[in-house]
């Protein structure tokens, strides 16, 4: 598979180009250079590929392969993901214009999703239920849902894509997918690895094209059993009012406003070096990077002018400059949004300490916005309540540890969190009261497959990754067994 030949949607186990013929052209957001040209699906193509997982499910040559080796199969994909990192990491800088060593990373921690779920597959087999009679056997199974609609966003593509995948196959499930119409080639490259490890025909699907003429097909679908979603809110909602007419499960992964509390006792160097990632790793292009940096007042001058200080020496640059510490935006659409997102929090009352502009003349090719402070924010900015999805790190402050729980739940999201201190008990009573579904204590960022995913409030439904993420794919089925059967009495015989 190439992307240059237009046949890059994969259904029922064959590349075959758009129902229509289109096309779209997919722009490297970091050069403004042309990375390839791929298939722009239609409603008819995404039915198309709903019928062929449907047919592949319904066939059940995956669904009643043993646990065991559904998992040993992704266990073979984590491998191969391994052999062909450099492939597989070119081709999501190109798209998503992120630094090389950025989705190097990545590719890692996909190839740790599929082995985790790899080794997972079979550890839920069902419990038995004591229904207090000796002549009852009565069993609780875990079953597939059937087939999944998969929709994953531009800003990690293939990652997004692997927690919905793995656990979808691990489960017994078929799939269509549909990934970013910005950002397709990785989603692409898995399907081929799918189908060259033996997958059968139909049970992975990949339809390429946007959320109005694929999404839309996926999420109302009589024969979609669930959906599971990552990206913004308004999508969202969207995307449950659809699916609720069909009542299928749904898992949403939608946006986040993160809080990162900083308290005076906190290890110094440590909070501001994390502090620079939590907003600014990726671009700030990550559902939960801390952009809402929460200071005490008693350090607040020191750490936040360090903090300028730092983020103005950051160097910007495309996935392949080796001097870059960090990459552009996804496209000229989204920059604009986040241009204006800064402007309207200055016009609020924020101060301006560090970026709000486009970069240097280097940086006219791309969809560049240079990483940006906005130091004493209220907390009704605009800037504040909104997710901002851009490099823009917004600083409020506090005095004591109940304003600054108060601070950090004020906000209609709650994904995830981050509190600092050296004081174990302060940690403890901070990180239970933020009602965010991940929260770190001493540290940002990091995520590990064996621990759920997902957020409370508006940031969405569900659980990706842990035991919890592989349970979203399956449904309980009690049976009752009475190896005794006898007469009721109940109604008298006539």
């Amino acid at each position: 598979m190439t992307s240059n030949n237009a046949e890059t949607l994969f259904i029922d186990g064959a590349w075959a180009p758009a129902e229509n013929g289109a096309t779209r052209t997919i722009i490297c957001p970091g050069t403004g250079e042309e990375v390839g040209t791929v298939s722009e699906g239609t409603p008819a193509d995404a039915r198309r590929a709903v019928a062929a997982a449907k047919r592949a499910f319904d066939d059940g040559a995956w669904r009643r392969t043993p646990a065991a080796e559904r998992g040993d199969f992704l266990l073979r994909v984590a491998a191969e993901m391994g052999r062909r990192k450099a492939e597989f990491a070119r081709a999501e800088a190109l798209d998503t214009g992120k630094r090389l060593v950025e989705a190097e990373a990545d590719m890692d921690d996909i190839a740790s999703c599929f082995r985790y779920f790899g080794k997972i597959a079979d550890s839920h087999p069902g419990r038995l239920v004591d229904a207090g009679n000796p002549a009852v056997i009565s069993r609780v199974v875990y079953e597939p849902v059937g087939v999944c609609g998969l929709i994953t966003p531009w800003n990690f593509p293939l990652l997004q894509a692997s927690w919905k995948i793995a656990p979808a196959l691990a489960a017994g499930n078929s799939f269509v997918i549909k990934p970013s119409e910005l950002t397709p080639h990785t989603t692409l490259l898995i399907a081929e690895v799918l189908n060259d490890l033996g997958l059968p025909r139909g049970v992975a699907n990949v339809v390429t094209g946007t959320g109005a003429d694929v999404g839309a097909v996926l999420t109302s679908h009589e024969d979609v059993g669930m959906v599971s979603f990552t990206g913004g809110l308004a999508t969202g909602r969207a995307i449950a009012e659809s699916a609720a007419k069909t009542v299928k499960k749904i898992a949403l992964e939608l946006g986040g406003k993160n809080p990162n509390v900083i308290f005076p006792d906190a290890d110094y160097d440590a909070a501001l070096d994390n502090a620079l990632n939590a907003g600014f790793l990726d671009s700030g292009l990550v559902c939960s990077a801390g952009t809402r940096l929460i200071v005490h007042e008693s350090i607040a001058r020191r750490f936040v002018d360090d903090l300028v200080e730092r983020a103005n020496s950051i160097v910007m640059g495309g996935p392949f400059d080796e001097s870059a510490q960090t990459g552009p935006l996804i496209s000229k659409e989204h920059r604009d949004k986040v241009t204006d997102y800064v402007n309207r929090g200055v016009a609020a009352g924020a101060r301006l300490r560090c970026g709000g502009h486009w970069g240097g003349a280097e940086h006219e090719a791309g969809f560049f916005y240079a990483p940006t402070v906005l130091d004493e924010c209220t907390r009704d900015n605009p800037a504040v309540q909104e997710e901002g999805f851009g490099p823009v790190i917004t600083v409020e402050t506090f005095r004591t540890e109940e304003e600054a729980i108060a601070i950090a739940n004020d906000t209609m999201y709650g994904l995830s969190g981050a509190v600092w201190t050296t004081d174990m008990a302060t940690a403890n009573r901070v990180s239970r009261a933020l009602q965010h579904g991940t929260v770190w204590i001493n540290d940002y960022h990091p995520y590990i497959p064996q621990a759920e995913w997902g957020g409370f409030k508006m940031s969405g439904i569900g659980r990706e990754l842990g035991p919890s993420g592989l349970e979203e794919y399956q449904q309980a089925k009690h049976i009752y067994h009475n190896t005794e059967p006898a007469v009721t009495g109940w109604f008298p015989k006539a």
